[in-house]
């Protein structure tokens, strides 16, 4: 594993409810033991949270009650209502709010990737309130992961991930539903996708148990995004209709612009 390749891991134990990930998790070698959740965090230096922010929300403040000195880090894909959960809790100080900018749409042990992390972002929200040394032992992970570091508030953490990751999730699952109620044919679905298509829709193979908390927990900024992509829609569903050819290329060629972020 990454972590002990970097030296942030002498040991490493998990905590799964999921009889059958704990044993692909000890399989896969992707931690030397499975404990319960107060032996593990009685016996670790760090604590990384990666669970489904709906859990997260439960499971962040049972931990910081069994915490000392340990470090706490979780890896969820809201921020706001987490750290307001939190913001009083007298352990406070050791939780360090964080999210990688990576994933796939697969989920369970056997969806670990090795050096998944290398070259991409990490959010660090509201460090100011984590205590010093937290941050610094988050920082030191991260960048033995090759990872870059962005700090920022949560509130802010959540606009932007509505705009650049939230919404994506949705289109997908959108064009997933489209094809599936008007393309009834399975085998012209898979002989006829072409590389473009897969890439759009393949983040409709997501956890919905995982993405429906994500999606309430944002609810307003991704509804804020929502209606301006609908409003984007509709601007080119009045140009097939209206054959305005002349406004829907400016319309690609606006979105053209893109590459200026994106290579």
């Amino acid at each position: 594993m990454k972590c002990r390749n970097i030296g942030m891991a002498g040991k490493i134990a998990g905590v799964d409810n999921n009889p059958d990930h704990c044993r692909e998790a000890i399989e896969l070698q992707l931690v030397d033991e499975m404990l319960p959740l107060e032996a593990a965090v009685m016996q670790s230096e760090i604590i990384i949270l990666a669970v489904p922010v709906g859990a997260l929300v439960q499971l962040l403040p049972q931990v910081l009650d069994l915490v000392t000195t340990q470090v706490v880090i979780d890896m969820g894909s809201t921020k706001s209502m987490l750290t307001q959960l939190v913001q009083d809790h007298p352990h406070r100080g050791r939780f360090v709010a964080a999210h990688p900018m990576w994933g796939t749409e697969y989920s369970g042990p056997s969806a670990a990737v090795g050096n998944a992390f290398e070259q991409k972002a990490v959010i660090l929200c509201d460090t100011a309130a984590s205590d010093t040394d937290a941050v610094n032992i988050a920082k030191e992970l991260f960048n033995g992961l090759s990872m870059r570091i962005i700090e920022m508030d949560a509130i802010s953490h959540d606009l932007h991930a509505a705009y650049v990751s939230h919404i994506s999730h949705i289109t997908s699952f959108a064009l997933a539903n489209t094809v599936l109620e008007k393309e009834r044919e399975d085998d012209a679905i898979f002989e006829m996708a072409s590389a473009g298509f897969e890439s759009t829709v393949r983040l409709a193979k997501s956890n919905p148990d995982m993405w429906t908390p994500i999606l309430m927990q944002n609810r307003e900024n991704v509804l804020d995004v929502l209606n301006e992509h609908i409003s984007q829609l509709r601007k080119f569903k009045s140009c097939l209709e209206k054959e305005n050819w002349e406004y829907l290329h400016e319309l690609m060629s606006n979105a053209n612009q893109i590459r200026r972020i994106i290579q």
